[in-house]
């Protein structure tokens, strides 16, 4: 079955999902590159709204991700969520580095090209298709909450474990039909 099979386009406007369930309690797989050779990591967070007038999704990334890296490369990218019963494969994308193994062999999910030729998954039963509009590097003295600060002093230990904010305009989305 090909992509238009197996999806159905849909407004960011018809989306049912509740964003703090959707971005707050889902895993979701963020995926970038091409058929020939992508990569997929387990994310959380986030969220969805406008900016620039147009829809957007924004996560939270670590700077060593290799996802990272192809997305740097090609500014373009999908985001999938996927029903419980695949959380087992959730996990183990988030296990290990794509650029130090062969994950995406290993993972039991069959890949999909999205209309514009980018990678999902056919078990996701949710795809939004972005572009990168920007990638910042917050400041630990951008946060102003003690919480926030906090927080950030436990995590940046290292330089490799330093986020940034994703940002990508959500040009198109589908849901399982």
């Amino acid at each position: 079955m090909d992509f238009n099979q197996l999806f159905t386009p849909i407004s960011p406007e018809e989306m049912n999902d509740n964003v703090f369930t959707l971005v707050g309690k889902e895993l979701f797989a963020l995926t970038a590159g091409k058929k020939e050779h992508y990569n997929s990591m387990i994310g959380s967070g986030g969220g969805l709204g406008l900016l620039f007038r147009k829809p957007v999704t924004w996560c939270v990334v670590r700077t060593d991700r290799y996802t990272l890296e192809l997305i740097r490369k090609e500014h373009r990218y999908t985001l999938a969520y996927f029903p419980e019963t695949h959380r087992e494969q959730m996990l183990f994308l988030g296990s290990k580095s794509g650029k130090d193994s062969e994950k995406m062999k290993e993972v039991k999910l069959a890949p999909i090209l999205t209309p514009s030729g980018n990678i999902s998954f056919r078990e996701a039963r949710l795809i939004m298709e972005c572009t990168l509009t920007q990638l910042t590097t917050p400041s630990p003295d951008d946060f102003y909450t003690q919480e926030a600060r906090d927080y950030l002093k436990e995590v940046y230990t290292a330089a490799n474990h330093y986020r940034q904010y994703l940002f990508g305009e959500i040009t198109d989305i589908w849901i399982k039909k």
